[in-house]
């Protein structure tokens, strides 16, 4: 009875102790060696360097192209934007705020290379649409494939060659010729009266000139007068033999004062016009300018982009007579201050180019 007694405290002591021994090894916790600790949570190596900085966002800069018409001459920021814009389709000029000779020909060549567009030289609406398309489709163009960058080139020790003839505001006159292989490629022929019916080269302008004189017609016509052109477009070859005759009838320095050399004619950039009326028998005469007119020409040909090419007065500027009936388009901008001014191309292209 005993024995049992002692054998059952035994067995008592024994499962007490399994028990605690148990309980000590739940408490007990697991070292692990650091190296095999992966920790979710740790910054990163900019996390930890307070001074470290972003990558910034660079913004492409948003051009905003001018609304008003600009020229050669003109000068100020809306200048930079539009060589911006010139520099960003793929044309390389410095960024100088003027409307320099650079500018005149990455316009040109752009105008030349865009079908519908009037060749000028000159910023203008149209030309503002057709930048901000090819801006908006992030097109390009190549530089010079219409008008190459030319610089002007001595022909003699008086007169230069001019390097972009397709220029409104080019000047032609003894000092500066146009290229002996110049044929504008923009030729048309205006729908006004003419006193002859044949078609000749001498009744073509250029489109921008062409379409400028059709509209001072209509409107001469509501005046009920009779207005005429003459005598547009001539070749430097025509020119040539024309001058050639007036030297053989007149002296070669007589013949200067009225005609051209080849080359310094206006008449072969296609911007110029003759104009007379059955008044003075369709002649080119100085009497057209007393006519009604030839008096109506010099009061609204500026309206229309037309100044009076060799006025009273100018000759000694100009090198030539007093011609009423000879009219150059130059636009209506430049037309404007000219007439209004009394001056010469001369003096007008002296002034925005040295101001």
């Amino acid at each position: 009875m005993m024995n049992n007694k002692v054998l059952t405290i035994l067995l008592i002591g024994s499962l007490l102790m399994l028990l605690a021994a148990c309980s000590q090894n739940t408490d007990v916790s697991v070292e692990k060696d650091p190296k095999d600790t992966i920790i979710d949570n740790e910054p990163n190596e900019e996390q930890n360097n307070p001074d470290a900085e972003e990558d910034p966002v660079v913004e492409e800069e948003v051009i905003v192209l001018p609304s008003q018409e600009l020229q050669k001459g003109d000068q100020g920021e809306e200048i930079l934007v539009l060589q911006k814009a010139l520099t960003k389709i793929g044309y390389e000029i410095s960024p100088s705020k003027v409307y320099d000779l650079e500018t005149v020909w990455a316009i040109t060549d752009f105008q030349i290379q865009s079908d519908e567009l009037w060749i000028t030289g000159i910023y203008d609406e149209q030309t503002k649409l057709a930048l901000e398309g090819f801006l908006d489709k992030e097109s390009t163009i190549t530089p010079g494939e219409g008008l190459p960058l030319l610089e002007e080139e001595y022909l003699d020790d008086d007169t230069v060659v001019i390097g972009n003839p397709y220029e409104v505001l080019s000047l032609v006159n003894k000092q500066h010729a146009l290229p002996a292989e110049y044929v504008p490629s923009d030729l048309v022929i205006p729908e006004v009266r003419f006193p002859f019916v044949e078609d000749v080269p001498k009744k073509q302008m250029r489109k921008v000139a062409a379409d400028a004189l059709e509209k001072m017609f209509t409107d001469a016509d509501k005046e009920s007068l009779d207005l005429f052109a003459q005598s547009g477009y001539r070749s430097y070859e025509r020119q040539d033999v024309l001058f050639a005759s007036y030297v053989s009838n007149h002296g070669e320095e007589q013949a200067n004062n009225f005609s051209a050399r080849p080359g310094e004619s206006e008449h072969q950039s296609g911007l110029t016009m003759d104009v007379t009326s059955p008044h003075v028998n369709y002649a080119l005469v100085v009497e057209f300018g007393e006519t009604e007119e030839g008096i109506w020409i010099e009061e609204h040909a500026a309206d229309y982009g037309f100044i009076i090419r060799y006025p009273k007065g100018k000759e000694a500027i100009t090198g030539y007579q007093y011609e009423p009936w000879h009219l150059r388009y130059v636009g209506v901008k430049a037309a404007t201050e000219i007439m209004e001014r009394k001056i010469t191309l001369e003096e007008y292209i002296e002034e925005i180019l040295t101001n």
